[in-house]
């Protein structure tokens, strides 16, 4: 199977994409007080794949890049440079908040059915929608109601049912249950784990819930200041992650079953996104690192960019 699954092509594939930001003051004040133009690069030179009926999940601490990876992918903004390849029909996206995201002035049949009418698809408005509703759990008659009158979770019901109004083959989640309860977390969740089983389809999950991700991820991967340190199948990485900052991130999740191994809490902060240090961009953090690590940028190597992993170090 596994050898089947490596001769298909990527429903999605990033390769060396890198998105910049320009930061800079307004050109007068730019002009008076001489000062150059500042640009923030927030995604550097991030490649990966996603196959279909998979759950790729990023993750990371806030700032790393990741939410900027999904709306280059979706193409809210254009990469700086490189593209990214899109093999399927369709993609969507669920975005954090869905109060922000649903028209408050719209009811939510007219939500739903917006896709519909928009991508011109040739089914009946008012039955699709039923059926879109019912697959989320909600009835018919919720479609008459406005997104205030429902809870945070059932909202994101009535998103998960717009994105799926236009027949995609990726979705994109952009810490989809991050703003929901810990019990309707899990209700989502399961719901999104029946529709993907059903429908086949692939998930690009972005979360910096690592109990989340192992729960829904197939693979991961680990974003650091806008680079790609490392990208395992889900149930390695948890078992052996490789990079220091990997190990970091799951040494801060809480031990509930009492392991008793020693633990390394994220220390640290993030560095100045605009000024990142040369070399590899975790090494003021890292316990690992030696000269080398300081001012060479680490290749990804085997599923991983470091140095100390390259050399056998750790």
């Amino acid at each position: 199977m596994q050898a089947e699954g490596s001769l298909r092509r990527a429903l999605l594939t990033l390769r060396a994409v890198s998105r910049d930001f320009d930061v800079s003051r307004p050109w007068l004040n730019r002009v008076l007080e001489r000062e150059p133009r500042r640009m923030l690069r927030a995604v550097d030179d991030v490649s990966f794949e996603v196959q279909a009926a998979e759950t790729l999940a990023l993750v990371g601490e806030s700032g790393c890049g990741k939410s900027t990876v999904a709306r280059l992918i979706v193409g809210l903004h254009p990469p700086s440079e490189r593209s990214v390849e899109f093999r399927g029909r369709r993609m969507q996206m669920i975005f954090q908040d869905p109060y922000a995201s649903l028209n408050p002035r719209w009811r939510v049949r007219d939500i739903v059915a917006e896709p519909i009418k928009v991508l011109k698809l040739e089914k009946d408005v008012a039955e699709s929608v039923s059926i879109l509703l019912a697959q989320v759990g909600l009835s018919r008659e919720d479609g008459e109601k406005y997104p205030h009158e429902f809870s945070g979770g059932q909202r994101q019901r009535i998103s998960i049912a717009r994105a799926l109004a236009g027949e995609p083959d990726l979705l994109v989640c952009d810490e989809p249950t991050s703003a929901l309860d810990v019990s309707v977390q899990a209700q989502i969740l399961n719901l999104m784990a029946e529709l993907q089983q059903r429908l086949r389809l692939a998930y690009l999950f972005i979360s910096h819930n690592l109990a989340v991700v192992s729960q829904v991820a197939d693979r991961v991967g680990v974003m650091y200041l806008g680079r790609l340190v490392e990208l395992r199948p889900a149930a390695d990485l948890f078992r052996g992650p490789r990079h220091p900052y990997t190990r970091m991130l799951l040494d801060a999740v809480p031990d509930l079953e009492m392991s008793g191994r020693p633990r390394t809490p994220v220390a640290g902060e993030v560095p100045n996104p605009l000024a990142p240090p040369p070399g590899c961009a975790f090494h003021p953090r890292c316990p690992h690192a030696n000269e080398r690590c300081r001012s060479e940028r680490p290749k990804f190597i085997d599923a991983v960019a470091c140095h100390a992993v390259e050399e056998r170090r750790i």
